[in-house]
């Protein structure tokens, strides 16, 4: 059992709508929709605060780019087209409710897109300021039962003290965030672990909590579109070189998530302790259709250490992400490898219809990086420097979004140079009929530690695959939706100890009588290849494997303001040749929002 206490405040503008329990109630609703089944390699957490921050700095109607409208998954590639072409032949909205005037829009859409837009006033003289948000929370949570690594323990034979937190069981996090949409932001993250210590000390880089994140941002001043320093993010591309944000994969939006929106670059706000630059960035407009974006970061890895040849001295062995510093082990692997980033971005792109890019990013470390001499790690990056270029674009043709990336790997030793390739279509076929289109190979040699491209696997790499997603909407009250997806991993990996492979489908059906009604049933089958537990002698033996999902869900409202969701979710697990382990799980919501 765990207790937690959340704090949230956001002060705005009054002409901002929606309090702020309603939109964070408004945020698990969307979660929810989009993750009725658990997906492995999402970062949840992040997604929520990704999100988060987004309903906090809603876009503007009337200046948001295609990409930008892309990145909240709602809108198909029809509705897209129309409300830029709306845009372009009427002129800016007036109010976000003029939606119900853009051609293929419905209601059903409108009402879940509210909470992420808004439409800037204008008054008599002209355009009014967009209102300034203040966005503030904290959040105290705490295990009660004695967890293992809080216990007393007597020390062994010589006088050792089995592994042991130094800090107390508490996490909390403290978030503030001062903004104005496209115009600048400011803001600080502090967050303590369980188990993790309180104290100031700056030999060992520890300066009160243990993580602390900052960022200041300012945007369109002339031509520079972006000036940023702290803590960012890049979201460019596929996603081979540089992703991060609100990207998803596969998941029960089977069609708007494969492609990934060209972002740029974007505060990071997360309590994830990886992943993100620590420097600078800006970017520079050459001409109204052309960017620059420069980046230089410095950031300080948690990583395994070990001694390595006369020449090589310490090495790294590996990158720690969790971020958990708790014991002396893990402290002592705080911040043992500096990544030194530098890269450059150029963008070419038109109001509507054609983007072309060019990415560059080198890596370089102040050890030399090496894994463990272990057969799957035998293509994995080794050395100091690692260098990936990629080229990336896309095009919209009516109602088809064509998109694509490739890049190209290469390092300080032999073993790099791997190439990666994506690309695919989302179209709308017809006004009911959307279609995804997905096809993706990844050498198992390219090394790009910044990529999130769509693929099976956690990392863009060592693999081969094609999806296949639809989405059909039978009638306004009920949609059907799947994909299909095959993959091929052409060298061994963790638990798998010989090239691989395998196929997965999930089936979904939607239905919404009412406002205050909705019904869902999702099924998920996935056939993989995994080592056989208990297989001795190497390699392994190697087996299909059979995961299955099937969730139903209801959600209704009894009250005005009092909502009951109700799931049924059921899952089974089996290697082949041996029976299947089975479970199932009820759980019963209830949510009550209070407005005055």
């Amino acid at each position: 059992m765990t207790i937690w206490l959340t704090l949230t405040g956001l002060a705005q503008n009054p002409a901002n709508q929606n309090p702020t329990f309603q939109r964070n109630a408004d945020i698990s609703q969307y979660l929810q929709d989009l993750f009725p089944v658990q997906t492995e390699g999402i970062d949840y957490e992040s997604v929520f605060d990704v999100l988060t921050q987004l309903y906090a700095n809603r876009l503007d109607l009337n200046t948001a780019t295609r990409d930008e409208l892309a990145a909240t998954y709602l809108l198909s590639e029809r509705q897209l087209s129309s409300l830029l072409t709306y845009r372009t032949d009427l002129g800016n909205l007036l109010s976000v409710y003029e939606l119900q005037a853009v051609p293929d829009f419905d209601l059903p859409t409108i009402r879940k897109l509210l909470p992420f837009v808004t439409v800037t006033e204008s008054g008599l003289f002209g355009t009014l300021p967009t209102p300034v948000n203040n966005y503030l929370i904290l959040r105290y949570e705490r295990t009660p039962e004695q967890q293992k690594g809080f216990s007393e323990a007597n020390p062994d034979k010589k006088g050792n003290l089995p592994t042991r937190y130094l800090g107390d069981a508490a996490q909390w996090f403290v978030r503030y965030r001062y903004s104005r949409p496209r115009a600048f932001s400011i803001g600080f993250t502090l967050e303590k672990d369980p188990g993790e210590t309180f104290g100031w000390q700056p030999d060992q880089r520890r300066h009160g909590v243990d993580y602390v994140s900052f960022h200041a941002q300012v945007q369109n001043r002339g031509r520079w579109r972006n000036i940023l320093v702290g803590d960012y993010q890049m979201q460019v591309g596929q996603g081979l070189v540089l992703s991060a944000g609100f990207v998803l994969g596969k998941s029960a939006e089977t069609v708007q998530t494969v492609r990934r929106p060209t972002l740029g670059a974007r505060p990071y706000t997360s309590l994830t302790e990886y992943g993100y630059f620590r420097g600078a960035t800006a970017t520079y407009a050459i001409h109204p259709s052309l960017d620059i974006t420069l980046i230089a970061a410095r950031n300080r890895r948690d990583a395994n250490t070990a001694p390595g040849s006369v020449a090589e001295g310490v090495i790294a062995t590996s990158i720690q992400t969790a971020g958990l510093h708790r014991t002396p082990s893990e402290l002592a692997d705080m911040g043992s490898l500096i990544e030194t980033n530098l890269g450059a971005h150029l963008l070419y792109h038109t109001p509507k219809q054609l983007q072309l890019g060019l990415t560059i990013l080198q890596t370089s470390y102040d050890k030399f990086f090496r894994k463990r001499d272990l057969t799957y790690n035998q293509y994995e990056f080794t050395g100091t420097q690692n260098l990936v270029i990629g080229l990336h674009g896309g095009y919209v043709w009516r109602n088809w979004n064509f998109f694509g990336e490739a890049a190209r790997s290469s390092g300080s030793t032999t073993n790099s140079g791997g190439v990666g390739v994506v690309g695919g279509a989302l179209a709308s076929l017809t006004k009911r009929l959307d279609m995804a289109l997905v096809a993706r190979h990844y050498d198992r040699n390219f090394h790009s530690f910044y990529a999130n491209g769509f693929s099976e696997g956690s990392r863009t790499v060592n693999e081969t695959g094609l999806y296949a997603g639809l989405k059909y909407t039978v009638y306004r009250k009920l949609t059907l939706s799947g994909f299909l997806d095959g993959f091929r991993f052409p060298w061994w990996k963790y638990l798998i100890d010989r090239p691989s492979g395998g196929f997965d489908y999930l089936l979904q059906a939607r239905y919404m009588p009412n406002r205050q009604t909705a019904f869902y049933a999702v099924f998920h089958d996935e056939h993989k290849e995994k080592n056989l537990p208990g297989s001795k002698k190497s390699p392994r033996q190697v087996v299909g494997t059979t995961r299955r999902t099937l969730a139903l869900n209801a959600e209704y409202t009894l009250l005005p303001g009092l909502s009951l969701r109700s799931r049924v979710q059921w899952g089974s697990f089996a290697y082949a040749g041996r029976g299947a382990s089975t479970g199932f799980v009820l759980v019963q919501d209830a949510t009550y929002n209070y407005q005055r």
